[in-house]
């Protein structure tokens, strides 16, 4: 249920099923095509909304709910298993978006769906009552928002069969990146707290009962951890590297082992499905790729035994091994029943009846019920009945070689009817970019090769499902790199193949390919003659510094995989890859796309190369729709897009288009059309990014102070507990007014003394004494001192290239001093004298929490703290009233590859005298 809600939430961007238009009139061609291309199909037909889609049979095995236009939107219906599709009846009346995607809880009750607002990802979780006695004014049984907050994106986590009526979800309410585990009670709405994320988790899984077992979370260094909960402890317990995968598929059967997907080892490239014990960490393999060609592409388990039925690979073309002999002998059964390629949906609980859809690269599909009792099989719907799929084009699948030498997999499709010589070419780069294209139905490719162009779709490097070093191939490589380079050469592919006339070659995308887009007219102009971003980014650097909060658990990853815009280097690399910067080069006719409420990618993208393009007197045309996010579901922005689209193409490579617009279809076009002339630059010179703390910094705003705190560090299974008492202190030094900062172990056994300048709390000496003694003295740009531990004395000589802060100490106390409110961030190097290295230390206010110490209840700022190297990273809550004195601390250092964890808790705070609670 988790993996077909999370496909649900996906904004669905391309392939949308559709009932046919009436005829059309055709503006024709300008290439001269050796032969007779095919009648035109109606972009109706490509892009419209479906008469039936998303057939799910309930678990019980007495209804099948499926979506279904109603009241201009695609609904959630319902009809009994044996009734046709003309009694069934919307149990949802959704008016402003189509519902993306829905299921059925495991008692049949009830059919949950998600919602958001204008396609800006803050999904809400509705229930509704097929069977429900009364109904809205809109026909409908009344629909429950199960999470009614505001800016809050709710997850569902588990599904569980034990507790049919309480499911379990995520919330980011408390913390707009992080989200808290709840279980949801279906018919009262209330929710029970499981476990507050505060540990950078990312992601939960339960077992099969629903008891939370499992939690995912990024390292420092962007690698993977899989931590076991232990009631309110998580003991890591299984870790790979940036360049390795590992993750939690689903629980076996016993309860005590989980399946996994993993290449974590020497010489292991591909991910192979594997059942991990947690208790004893014990590993072994289950299934990988026979033809060793691709990844562990996904599995299929028993409805009624949990018992793992079947594996699935995604090579050229998708590939399913049976492992259960009742499942194979069902699985002959269909294969010989059926055209296509299968694709599994919902089962009944016994498992008698299941969902079945057979689809082609020229079909869409249809969809059957399947009784494997009877071992027969009932037509429920097509997908597109009128579809003339005799004129649809094959997709073929191809390999060339990059420049390097390294074989690139993709799929073309040509236009049928006519020779495949000199033709217009649409080059189609998919988005993620970490994702793939697969063989099958794609209505994109289809619209364009009617049209009269050859499509090619590359799998460039960076993309998923080859392997980890195909993967990694593309870290660091884009815009001006190899996962470019990759399309460049499959146009030249082309070209050497006679397919492609080079003087027509355009390249279209959206997201990742949308950005692909815009480097291809940007940094190769002679390859493309023109280019449409559909909610592409144009600038690497505001990209990663607009990220939607709740992507804060894979910040490092997309930070190792793309570039730190915080480190120097990594942020001037960033710049010459960005198109927005490079502008100038572009001389093509360029078509950007964008919703207005797009999370992922914001509008200021679009805006900022609309207005770069224009003032290089490139023609550029702009649709922005107010009511969309990434990328649009409402059915005439889709078909105004594809208007414009053919429109846009066919000036520009010699396509054929149809030249007819429905009214409704035309009005929209023209309310997403904006005027170039009008369009603005934004401020992007410091958007969203940390300011320097260490220029903010003013000590006039602390006081003297005592703070007493309980740290606990911990370190795989061991844990130590180590109070503290820091006193803040006015002192003198060589004549300086400075604060004298002491932290004292409990009993003596350490003391640290921390002398700052009082006004810019620039570190100026440190002294330790106890287990280690440090004797360092700082100025604006070194350090100079000594470390003794173990008997051992090591000099301290090190110069900086700018001013640092000296201890986690010294970081703490200027985040009290600091100007803090919502939205504020700040940038703090800090030396890590065991490393002799400045780690920089990035803090963000995310949000504010009353949070419960002994010492008593504070309201305070939330903080995220990253840093870019062995520093801390996690969560940290000040007081909101000045000075912003620490009041608890979650964080998490690695170092040599450990990984060590540290809370800190105010037990105590004493000012003026005077006790200190609020």
């Amino acid at each position: 249920m988790t993996s077909l809600l999370r496909t649900a939430c996906l904004v669905l961007f391309a392939g949308l099923l559709a009932v046919p238009a009436p005829a059309q009139t055709v503006e024709g061609p300008s290439v001269d095509y050796d032969g007779e291309l095919p009648p035109l199909i109606d972009r109706q037909t490509f892009f419209g909304d479906p008469q039936y889609s998303s057939a799910q049979i309930s678990p019980n095995g007495e209804q099948v709910a499926f979506l279904k236009p109603y009241r201009g939107k695609m609904n959630v219906w319902v009809k009994d298993r044996g009734a046709p599709f003309d009694a069934a009846e919307p149990v949802t009346a959704d008016t402003t978006r189509p519902v993306p995607g829905y299921f059925w809880t495991q008692d049949s009750e009830r059919i949950l769906y998600v919602q958001d607002k204008g396609g800006n990802e803050n999904f809400h979780i509705y229930a509704v009552d097929p069977d429900a006695a009364n109904e809205t004014d809109l026909g409908v049984p009344p629909a429950e928002d199960l999470t009614p907050y505001e800016d809050v994106r709710a997850q569902i986590i588990a599904v569980p069969e034990a507790t049919p009526g309480k499911i379990l979800v995520g919330l980011n309410d408390r913390n707009p990146k992080y989200h808290d585990v709840y279980r949801l009670d279906l018919q009262t709405g209330d929710r029970t707290l499981v476990y507050e994320n505060n540990s950078r988790i990312a992601g939960w899984e339960t077992d099969l009962e629903g008891t939370l077992r499992l939690a995912t979370r990024q390292t420092s260094e962007g690698g993977t951890e899989i931590l076991r909960v232990d009631e309110d402890t998580l003991r890591t317990v299984y870790t790979c590297s940036f360049e390795e995968t590992c993750s939690p598929v689903r629980f076996h059967e016993d309860g005590e082992r989980v399946y996994m997907t993993t290449n974590r080892g020497e010489d292991v490239d591909l991910q192979r499905l594997v059942l991990f014990d947690p208790q004893t960490r014990e590993t072994e393999v289950v299934a990988s790729d026979p033809e060793d060609e691709v990844d562990f592409g996904g599995a299929i388990f028993s409805d009624a035994t949990d018992e793992l039925l079947a594996t699935v690979y995604v090579g050229d073309r998708k590939r399913v091994y049976p492992k259960a002999e009742a499942f194979e002998a069902d699985y002959q059964f269909l294969k010989n029943e059926l055209d296509g390629e299968l694709s599994f949906g919902s089962s009944t609980e016994n498992e008698r009846y299941r969902i079945v859809t057979a689809s082609s690269d020229v079909d869409p599909g249809s969809t059957y019920l399947f009784d494997r009792e009877a071992q027969s099989l009932t037509t429920l719907y097509e997908s597109r009945p009128e579809l003339p799929t005799r004129h649809l084009a094959e997709m073929q699948v191809v390999r060339y070689e990059a420049r390097d030498g390294r074989t690139i997999p993709a799929y073309l499709t040509l236009p049928t009817g006519v020779e495949h010589e000199d033709l217009p070419v649409v080059v189609y780069p998919h988005g993620g970019p970490w994702a793939r294209d697969t063989w099958g139905y794609d209505g994109y490719a289809q619209f364009f090769a009617n049209r009269g162009y050859a499509v090619l779709q590359p799998n460039f490097r960076g993309s998923t499902g080859y392997g980890q070093d195909f993967l990694n191939a593309g870290n660091e490589e884009w815009g001006t790199g190899a996962m470019q380079h990759d399309l460049t050469d499959g146009v030249q592919y082309l070209i050497d193949q006679g397919i492609a006339a080079p003087d027509r070659v355009g390249i279209f995308g959206g997201s990742y390919g949308g950005y692909a887009t815009l480097a291809g007219l940007t940094f190769t102009p002679d390859v493309y003659a023109a280019g449409a971003s559909y909610v592409g980014p144009s600038n690497l650097i505001t990209l990663l510094n607009s990220i939607p909060p709740y992507w804060a658990p894979i910040r490092n990853t997309m930070f190792k995989r793309v570039g730190d815009p915080n480190d120097p280097q990594d942020k001037e690399r960033l710049r010459r890859q960005s198109p927005f910067f490079h502008a100038e080069q572009i001389d093509d006719p360029l078509l950007v796309i964008q919703g207005a409420n797009d999370p992922r990618v914001k509008k200021q993208e679009s805006d900022q190369i609309v207005v770069a393009a224009r003032e290089n007197d490139v023609p550029t045309q702009y649709l922005v729709a107010p009511e969309e996010g990434h990328g649009f579901r409402k059915e005439n922005n889709r078909l105004a897009v594809a208007a414009q689209l053919e429109r846009f193409f066919g000036a520009h490579l010699g396509g054929r288009w149809q030249t007819d617009v429905a009214p409704p279809v035309q009005a929209r076009l023209d309310a997403l059309r904006r005027d170039v002339s009008a369009v603005t630059l934004p401020d992007t010179t410091q958007t969203a990014e940390a300011a320097d703390g260490l220029a903010a910094l003013d000590g006039s705003a602390l006081a003297p102070a005592t703070l007493r705190y309980e740290n606990t560090v911990s370190m795989g299974q061991r844990s130590v507990d180590r109070p503290t008492t820091r006193t803040l202190a006015r002192a003198t030094h060589d004549d300086t007014p400075v604060w004298q900062v002491v932290d004292a172990a409990q009993r003596g056994a350490q003391t640290d003394t921390l002398v700052v300048d009082r006004t810019s709390l620039r570190p100026l000496q440190r002294r330790v004494g106890g287990q280690a003694s440090i004797r360092l003295t700082f100025d604006s740009t070194s350090v100079r001192g000594s470390l003794t531990m173990r008997g051992q004395t090591r000099d301290v000589q090190q110069n900086f290239d700018r001013p640092v802060l000296a201890s986690t100490a010294n970081m703490e106390v200027a985040l009290a001093a600091l100007p803090l409110e919502p939205g504020y961030a700040a940038r703090m190097p800090v030396y890590q004298l065991q490393q002799q290295a400045v780690a920089t230390t990035t803090v963000e206010v995310t949000g504010t929490d009353t949070v419960e110490t002994p010492a008593g209840a504070f309201e305070t700022y939330v903080l995220e703290a990253t840093s870019d190297g062995p520093g801390p990273s996690g969560t940290i809550h000040v007081r909101r009233a000045a000075p912003h004195h620490l009041v608890r601390a979650d964080l998490e250092v690695t170092t040599g590859g450990r990984s060590v964890t540290a809370t800190k808790v105010l037990q105590e705070m004493t000012t003026d005298g005077t006790s200190q609670t609020e």
